[in-house]
Parts: structure tokens; C-alpha cells; sequence
């Protein structure tokens, strides 16, 4: 059976190593040595200098939310993973749908000033499959209209733009560190923040608003991070550039494959590649429905990802996305995970290249 992904599992002996820490302190919880060591790690490796991990990817943008004071409505993309849409709508904030570019499936900058509302608070842009946003455009926009701006970045772990940590651009920048992703802790998630003082209000959100044992000065919740989950993320992160070299050689071989005869996702020619994913876009929903009933039948799991447009979802009402319906309708990731025999990545292929024969 090859599914769409496998979570990467590091080094028993590598990982065993950061637990034996913890049975050593038998601190488990509540900012620990391996927490702290990781944060430290991943400001490098991210090349960003105020970031917090959580206890997972959608509590990271409830926080971000909650620290930069978002409130009324925020413009947001329906073409993501539902967490984008479901953490605006239960912090109480109006998601306002912007469409996308069919090209690169990121917000079309051109479009969001349109659906600006008096009561707009913020953007809340996602860089799709780790392709990076227009940031500049988009931050452009946000400064033009005192606006905030937090990037849904769960796909661009490592991601550079321009020659610097794509988490840089907004206000906040989230990632999930779920077991799916590139780099994961099992659960988890960051946000990294342009400011310090957003940073430190955060802090407190994550740890029920408590600035001591003895004195609690905001309304907070448990969004901590734990001492297990950044042992595997420091596991991770030790074989993280052999991770990427593995996932690269897959990725480019179903482009060689693939790029002349499929709608591949067009990539800003501004930021580096993760491969974190490979996405595919057919002529009509009818072919990806007889594609993946193939794929199926040779054991072979792919994703309709992003599948439903989130502007059909029944609690963000009277919002029509076309481009966002029709990309939804007819994309489908391929499995991508670095273990991935590159003869699966040209049998994949070859159904994909096929495809017309089946009928």
C-alpha cells in the first residue's frame, strides 16, 4: 500500500537519547529543556528571532489571532486545509473568502482590497504546498489598509524567500508540526512573530495568562508544547537535510515525468522548494475521479487535497470562490514522502501519462 504520505520516524537510538533527558530531569512539561533547546534550534534553522511552539498547528493560529488582536472579519483563502477557516470562525472573527490564482493557488492579490469589510482586522494568507504567497503585495496591501496580516505557513517549513526565512513577512507566521508534515513532533506547531512584545503576550495566552503562580493577568488557554513532543522534533530536525535531499529526488522525478503534458502548480520564482508536496491538476473532475479509481486499484492512495473549496462549508454562507471550485474540484496530490521507491514514482506516473487510455 503506498498512501499519500508516511510520517518520517528518526532514529530509534537518536531519539531514545533525547528521552533518556527526560527521565534524567523528569520534567515533562511547562517550558522544559528539550521545548527550549528546540525553540532555540528552529529560530536558526527557520532564520526567524521571536518564535513560540505550541501543542499543535490550529492552536498556533488561535494564539496568533488572540496576540495580535484580530477581531470583526478576516480575508482569507478557501483553497487550504479547513484549520485555516475553522480557527477564524471559533475565535468569533468572520472568515471573508478571497479567490486564488489558478496558477499558483495562493490568494490573487489583486482581488483582496475588493472584499475588505469596515470591520476587517486582518489577512490570513496561506502559502499553498509551501510555494510562497506575492508577500510583498500582500503586505503592501495590509499596511495600505491597517490591516494585519498572519500566514498560514503550515507548508513551508524551511522555506526562503528572497534569501531569508519566508516566516519573516506579516505579523505572525504559523506552522503545524503534525506527524504528516515535513518536520513534525508528533503534534505541535510554532508561530513566529515580527515583534517581540507579540511574542511575550503570547507566552502568557499559552499558559492560561499566568505570569507566575501567584498572578494571572490575561484570559489564556493550554497551548504548551510538551517535553516528548520536542524530543521527536529534535530527532526530526538532527536527519532534517537528509530528509529533504530523499523528498527532492522523488519530487523532481515525477516533474520530469509529469511537466510537459499535466498542470503542475506554477512555483514563485522568489522562494526555495521543500517538496513537501506534489500536486496535480487534471483536465476535468471526471478524469481525476477515473485517475484516482486506478491509482486505488494498484494500492496506491493519493489525496483530493484541497477538497471541498471551504467557501461550501455550511458555516461560512453566501460565498462563491469559482477559481477556488474549480482547482478544488480537479487537483490531487501525489504521494510524496522520501522512503518512496523512485520505480513507484514512475509507476504513478505512468497511469497519470496514460490516463486517456483508460476510458
Amino acid at each position: 500500500m503506498i498512501n499519500v504520505t508516511k510520517p518520517y520516524m528518526p532514529d530509534r537510538k537518536r531519539l531514545d537519547s533525547y528521552i533518556d533527558r527526560i527521565y534524567d530531569k523528569v520534567w515533562l512539561t511547562n517550558n522544559g529543556p528539550l521545548v527550549q533547546e528546540l525553540t532555540e534550534r528552529l529560530s536558526e534553522y527557520l532564520d526567524v528571532d521571536n518564535l513560540l511552539l505550541v501543542s499543535n498547528g490550529t492552536l498556533a493560529l488561535q494564539i496568533a489571532y488572540r496576540a495580535l488582536g484580530v477581531i470583526g472579519s478576516a480575508i482569507t483563502t478557501p483553497f487550504s486545509f479547513v484549520a485555516t477557516t475553522s480557527s477564524i470562525a471559533w475565535e468569533g472573527i468572520t472568515p471573508i473568502f478571497s479567490d486564488i490564482e489558478p496558477d499558483s493557488f495562493c490568494l490573487n492579490p489583486s482581488l483582496i482590497e475588493s472584499s475588505i469589510k469596515d470591520d476587517t482586522s486582518a489577512i490570513v494568507p496561506v502559502h499553498v504546498f509551501g510555494n510562497a504567497c506575492d508577500v510583498e503585495a500582500i503586505d503592501s496591501i495590509a499596511e495600505k489598509n491597517n490591516l494585519k496580516v498572519i500566514y498560514d505557513a503550515s507548508h513551508a517549513f524551511g522555506v526562503r524567500y528572497k534569501d531569508k526565512g519566508l516566516l519573516r513577512y506579516g505579523d505572525a507566521a504559523t506552522l503545524s508540526f503534525h506527524a504528516t508534515k515535513l518536520f513534525h513532533t508528533i503534534e505541535g506547531g510554532a508561530i513566529a512573530f515580527k515583534r517581540a512584545e507579540d511574542l511575550e503576550r503570547a507566552k502568557l495566552l499559552i499558559n492560561f495568562g499566568m505570569e507566575g503562580p501567584d498572578k494571572i493577568s490575561y484570559l489564556g488557554i493550554n497551548a504548551k508544547m510538551n517535553e516528548f513532543q520536542a524530543a521527536m522534533g529534535l530527532a526530526v530536525l538532527d536527519e532534517m537535510d537528509a530528509v529533504i535531499e530523499k523528498r527532492s529526488k522523488v519530487w523532481r522525478r515525477y516533474e520530469t515525468h509529469l511537466k510537459s503534458d499535466t498542470q503542475l502548480q506554477r512555483r514563485n520564482i522568489n522562494s526555495t522548494n521543500n517538496y513537501a508536496y506534489f500536486p496535480v491538476v487534471f483536465e476535468s473532475e471526471e478524469a481525476l475521479l477515473e485517475v484516482k479509481a486506478k491509482l486505488n486499484e494498484n494500492g496506491i492512495n493519493p489525496r483530493r487535497y484541497f477538497y471541498p473549496s471551504l467557501d461550501t462549508v455550511p458555516y461560512t454562507k453566501d460565498q462563491i470562490m469559482p477559481v477556488s471550485r474549480d482547482i478544488s474540484s480537479r487537483i490531487m496530490c501525489l504521494p510524496m514522502y522520501g522512503e518512496l521507491e523512485l520505480t513507484d514514482v514512475d509507476f504513478v506516473s505512468d497511469l497519470l501519462k496514460n490516463r486517456r487510455a483508460m476510458k
